[in-house]
Order: C-alpha cells, then sequence, then structure tokens
C-alpha cells in the first residue's frame, strides 16, 4: 500500500488499468453550453451606439459618373452642396464577442438606391470594404491584437450622387491584462482591516474595496486574492462574487469548524469596486484577504498557459537544498527559464505549491526576490497535513522568488509551475459570473486512479486557459487531484478512440479521508481544448468544478 505522503505530493505510479469515468453525452454536452453562456453574458455586456443621427454628411469632390466608364474627376462641387440621398446614414452598435474581440452592426440607410460603398476603419490600422445598393444591416467581426480603447469609423461613399456619410464609435474590448500587486492585506475582520471588526456571521456577508485602494485602479476588472477562512465555529463554505450581482451557487473556501483554510481565488470586481463574501455555514467565521495582483482592459501583462510541471521539490532536492526547508528560513526559486517560462520579461509566476510533513503549523509565504517577506500568507497548515494552494507571485528583476517557512518547525515545500504573465504574452483575460461546470455528485463517483474529462475549449484554439475551482468532497480515502491538458480530441471521446493520457507529476490539491478540500485552478488547455480531472487516490471520490473566467487572444 502506497503511503498518504507519497499519494498526497505524486510520488508514484498510476496504474494502466485507469480509464475515463463513464461521462454521458449531454452532461458533458451541457459544459460546453455552460461556458458559451458565461462569456457571452460578460462579453456581451460591453455594448457601444452611436445612433444615425450622428452621421455626418458631405458632398464629394468627384462628379456622379466618376471613376465609370473611364471618366476621371471633374472640377470638385461646392463644399457642403449635398443634394441627392438625403437620407444616407448609418447607425453604428458595437458588443463585446470575445476577450479581444467585438461584433459591429452598421445600420445603413439610403433615400435611393444607389451604388454605396462601405469602409469600415477598426481603428488599429485595419479596414475592410464592401458594397450595398440599399438599406442593409451589415454585420462584421473584428479582433483587435491590442487591449484599449478604438474608435471604429464607418464611411459610406454613394458613387452615383457624389455623397459620403460617415459615423463613428468608441468601442473597447472585454478581455484584461493582469498587473502584479505586491502581497498586501486588504481584509481582516479579526483587525478591522478593510471592514468593521469582528467575524462574519452566519450566512452573513462582508464586502472589500478594490477599486481605488492601495494603489489599485478604479477601473480594476478583476482581482486576484488569497482568501483565508480562521477562527470558523462551523463547518461551511465561502463564497467570492462582485458586489452588485446576485450570490452564484459556486464555492472557493470549504472548511470545518477550528480550522484555518486559504484558497486563491480570482474574482470580478463590481461596478461600485467592491468584492463581497458570502459565509454559508451556521457559525461565525472570521476572513482575511490578500491581493497579489489585479485585472485592468489595458495592455499589462497576458497570461501564457503551461503544461503543469515540477520545478521545487525539497524531499529530492530539486530547485532547492535537498532536505526539509527549516522554520523562519526562506529560499530563493529560480522562475526565469525554467520548465517553459521565457528568460526575461516574466512579470508574474501562477505556481500551485503544497506543504507536506510539516512538524508544526505555520504557514508559507511566496513574494519577489529584492524585497522583504510581507506580512501575509499564501499556505496555512497544521502539523503534519499536507496542503496545497494556487498562488500568483510577482517575479523579482532576477527572474526569482522567494519562499518562506513562516513556521517554528521544518516542513517539505512543492512546487509546480502552471502559467506566466509577461508584456508578450497575448491571451487576456475575460472575467465571467461565476458558474458551475460539473458536479460527479449529479452523475457519479470519479473512481480511484481514474479521471473524468471535460471539453472546456474543444474547436476554440484561441482559448488558451481556465480559471477553475475545484473541489474534491466524499473523499473515502486519502489522495490528490491533478489537472491537466488531454492529448485526446473530444471527437476521439465520442468515437471512442481516445488512447489513455498519462497524468503529469504534478498535484493541485491534497485530502486525506472525509475531507472536503478546494483550490483554484489556471487549467491550460493544452493543444486539443479537453482537460483531464485525475483522481490520484486509491478511493473514489467527488469532484466540483466551478469556473471564474477564461484566457483567450
Amino acid at each position: 500500500m502506497i503511503s498518504a505522503a507519497v499519494v498526497a505530493a505524486a510520488i508514484g505510479f498510476v496504474p494502466n488499468v485507469a480509464q475515463a469515468s463513464d461521462q454521458p453525452a449531454d452532461r458533458t454536452g451541457s459544459v460546453a453550453a455552460k461556458i458559451d453562456s458565461a462569456k457571452a453574458a460578460a462579453a456581451g455586456s460591453a455594448v457601444f451606439h452611436s445612433p444615425a443621427e450622428r452621421t455626418v454628411r458631405k458632398a464629394t469632390n468627384a462628379p456622379a459618373d466618376a471613376g465609370k466608364n473611364g471618366k476621371t474627376a471633374d472640377a470638385p462641387q461646392a463644399a457642403g452642396a449635398v443634394k441627392d440621398n438625403p437620407g444616407l446614414a448609418v447607425d453604428l452598435l458595437a458588443s463585446g464577442t470575445t476577450a479581444h474581440g467585438i461584433s459591429l452592426a452598421s445600420r445603413i440607410s439610403t433615400s435611393v438606391e444607389s451604388s454605396i460603398r462601405v469602409e469600415i476603419n477598426w481603428g488599429d490600422g485595419r479596414t475592410e470594404t464592401s458594397h450595398t445598393t440599399n438599406a442593409k444591416l451589415l454585420k462584421a467581426d473584428h479582433k483587435f491584437a491590442e487591449l484599449g480603447t478604438h474608435k471604429v469609423t464607418v464611411t459610406l461613399t454613394d458613387l452615383d450622387n457624389n455623397v459620403t456619410a460617415t459615423n463613428s464609435v468608441e468601442v473597447q474590448a472585454y478581455g484584461s491584462k493582469f498587473t502584479p500587486h505586491g502581497p498586501t492585506r486588504l481584509l481582516d475582520t479579526r483587525a478591522g482591516t478593510g471592514a468593521a471588526a469582528g467575524p462574519v456571521t452566519p450566512y452573513g456577508t462582508t464586502r472589500v474595496k478594490i477599486g481605488g485602494n492601495s494603489g489599485i485602479p478604479a477601473g480594476a476588472t478583476a482581482v486576484a486574492l488569497n482568501l483565508t477562512v480562521t477562527n470558523a465555529r462551523s463547518g461551511g463554505h465561502v463564497t467570492a462574487y462582485p458586489s452588485g450581482t446576485e450570490q452564484p451557487d459556486t464555492s472557493n473556501v470549504n472548511f470545518v469548524a477550528g480550522q484555518t483554510v486559504p484558497n486563491m481565488t480570482i474574482v470580478p470586481v463590481g461596478a461600485d469596486g467592491y468584492v463581497e463574501f458570502v459565509n454559508r455555514s451556521y457559525g461565525d467565521v472570521d476572513l482575511i484577504a490578500d491581493v497579489t495582483g489585479y485585472f485592468t482592459r489595458t495592455n499589462a501583462s497576458g497570461y501564457t498557459s503551461l503544461d503543469p510541471a515540477r520545478i521545487v521539490d525539497s524531499r529530492e532536492g530539486l530547485g532547492t537544498s535537498r532536505g526539509q526547508v527549516n522554520g523562519q528560513s526562506t529560499f530563493p526559486v529560480q522562475i526565469a527559464g525554467q520548465a517553459g517560462v521565457p528568460s526575461w520579461g516574466v512579470t508574474a509566476v501562477a505556481l500551485n505549491v503544497t506543504v507536506t510533513n510539516p512538524k508544526s503549523a505555520g504557514h508559507l509565504t511566496l513574494f519577489p526576490s529584492g524585497q522583504q517577506a510581507p506580512s501575509t500568507s499564501n499556505v496555512n497548515f497544521t502539523s503534519g497535513q499536507t496542503i496545497a494552494n494556487s498562488v500568483i507571485v510577482p517575479v523579482g528583476s532576477d527572474g526569482r522568488i522567494n519562499v518562506r517557512n513562516g513556521g517554528w518547525d521544518p516542513a517539505d515545500v512543492i512546487v509546480d509551475v502552471v502559467g506566466y504573465y509577461s508584456p508578450d504574452s497575448k491571451a487576456a483575460y475575460l472575467p465571467v459570473t461565476p458558474t458551475r461546470l460539473y458536479d460527479s455528485r449529479k452523475w457519479s463517483v470519479v473512481p480511484g486512479q481514474d479521471y473524468s474529462y471535460l471539453p472546456l475549449a474543444d474547436g476554440k484554439p484561441w482559448v488558451t486557459g481556465y480559471v477553475l475551482n475545484a473541489t474534491v468532497t466524499n473523499t473515502q480515502g486519502d489522495g490528490h487531484l491533478t489537472v491537466a491538458p488531454d492529448t485526446n480530441t473530444w471527437a476521439q471521446y465520442i468515437g471512442g478512440t481516445q488512447i489513455r493520457p498519462t497524468p503529469p507529476n504534478s498535484s493541485n490539491l491534497n485530502w486525506t479521508k472525509g475531507a472536503t478540500v478546494p483550490n483554484l485552478v489556471q487549467a491550460s488547455t493544452g493543444k486539443t481544448g479537453v482537460i483531464d480531472l485525475w483522481n490520484r487516490s486509491w478511493e473514489p471520490t467527488d469532484m466540483v468544478v466551478d469556473m471564474f473566467g477564461l484566457y483567450e487572444y
């Protein structure tokens, strides 16, 4: 029998008998439908309109038959001498479609049947031209290479009546890019930081200001927070969501009485700049929230997803000296140039950090090199516990980060890299309303050493990653979860021709028998758009997956 510590840290073999757990087509199909619905709602909330009344009409310098049958232009008309086709105008309505894209509806009106050239100037150096002879609704999609505001101009040229009609609308795609923020505590209900002092009551809420706080701009669209529950009086979970919206049917941190549990969250920011938290338990809880970065609709750092790769394992001497990390000590980790991360230009790194075999309770803090350790935490643990947490860490100018064991006694530390942020990374983040994608309790438990597959981005190569919250519950033995891209396509699963994939040597969350454990997962879609959730335990478990956003270029 393999030991719990070995299973928890993803060391040990997985038998070849593993097969994908049974997944009805209607269930997996509903996943794609939920993603499309959440994405459409998020992107489509960006709507821009310039009515036809704003159209500017002018006379052209060419006679009506200029350019036809070899004729050339004669003397220009007097400025403003627009006598024919007085109804030539265009109404512009644009809406977001993707993190970088918009759809433009140009409603063209004309008083007479005429030869009309339609030119769309997208405001990014690109144009496209079409023609019509009558009133028409012309639809066009466009993807901007860079985020930000673009002035889109549509010009109608009536070639028969020497008239132009021009209208413009300023548009902005809904995607956001990341700016690292030095780890900073924004909320601590124990101390009255960011909210009134005192625990959050059963099924009560608290809120924290994000936009305009601690150097975060007022226009921030989403925020990366390390959310910690402590002093829990009973079991339950906490849900984070943007203020001004309905409480979603999702969870971010699950806990039992007396437990201190952290979890990384990337949560949309409400229109008023706040994020809210609801305590879904029958007892009081204290909440702590530390910011590590934020997203804005600017050309900051995009995201590049990577296949999970282990870069630190103190048990093996990988990435640091062999042996447990002493209490109250710090060690550096080289990020730049490791495991697919480029050697320069990286502003932050997305990691999954695991503590195992700690000799006493404590916490880990990750922070950029060249700085003092902040008074924040990323992973909280008790004696003998194996626990993981997702972490986004700014990278120092030398390409390194630091890991500090804030406990008084030694512990083993494992670090897996899952992606990075840089100005050269193309994918922007599209936050969505928290949406439950998958709940095995409604279908069938995932057997031990088996996996469940989800076609998150089938046929959508521009989608490179998802921000998910994965939770295991009804765990019947110790184990860990590994989330990774699948080498099979969705078509292969439909046709029954899939080949058993091999899970990577990494872990996203760890559990003991009977525990309910969540963790944020920044999941790469790989080459096929299908991701796997591996139950790396010897016993069955249930899995729940909630989506909070996606990365696309």
